[in-house]
């Protein structure tokens, strides 16, 4: 079945084409979702949330671009929503003395991508909605002080030590491996 059906047919709320649109992009959402929630459960109730939202403003849905992009920035939304509740949003940590040194692209590469994912999904809340928004969907750093009420320059520097962790964490899990 097309998207085309399957939003015309949610739009008649028909259960079948609901549970096709569901189990069609609920893979790709909870990986989105996953990115931005603490633990498993967390990113199940942001997908849940997100496709409530999916579902109750699919009229909104302009057949213009892409469906996936309009449910993933759905997703993401509902992400930030649920990071700006959350009593985790000003932590702050103070990781001055990083290993400034670049990891080498092999390097990278020996790792594989649930490695790098989990390495990213370690990072401070802060940290990691960041370069989540920045890295992974794009944002400029306007974008996401809008997004999380914050200044541009918080968004910079946050990206920055994200990085430098990531940096940092990336060349320990090589030393380990050797």
């Amino acid at each position: 079945m097309k998207d085309i059906e399957i939003i015309k047919g949610c739009l008649r709320e028909d259960p079948a084409c609901q549970k096709t649109l569901f189990e069609r992009y609920a893979p790709k959402m909870f990986t989105v979702c996953r990115r931005y929630a603490r633990h498993h459960m967390e990113a199940e109730d942001m997908m849940q949330d997100g496709f409530v939202k999916v579902f109750d403003n699919l009229e909104q849905f302009s057949f213009k671009g892409s469906f996936e992009g309009w449910i993933r920035r759905i997703m993401v939304n509902t992400a930030l929503k649920h990071y700006r509740k959350s009593s985790f949003q000003k932590e702050q940590i103070g990781f001055e003395d990083y290993q400034t040194a670049t990891v080498a692209p092999e390097a990278i590469s020996a790792l594989g991508e649930e490695e790098i994912m989990n390495l990213i999904a370690n990072l401070p809340d802060g940290y990691r909605v960041v370069f989540n928004l920045y890295v992974l969907e794009g944002f400029s750093h306007q974008e996401i002080g809008e997004a999380l009420k914050i200044a541009e320059s918080t968004s910079r520097s946050q990206l920055v030590k994200a990085r430098k962790m990531l940096q940092s964490r990336i060349l320990q899990s090589l030393k380990i491996r050797i």
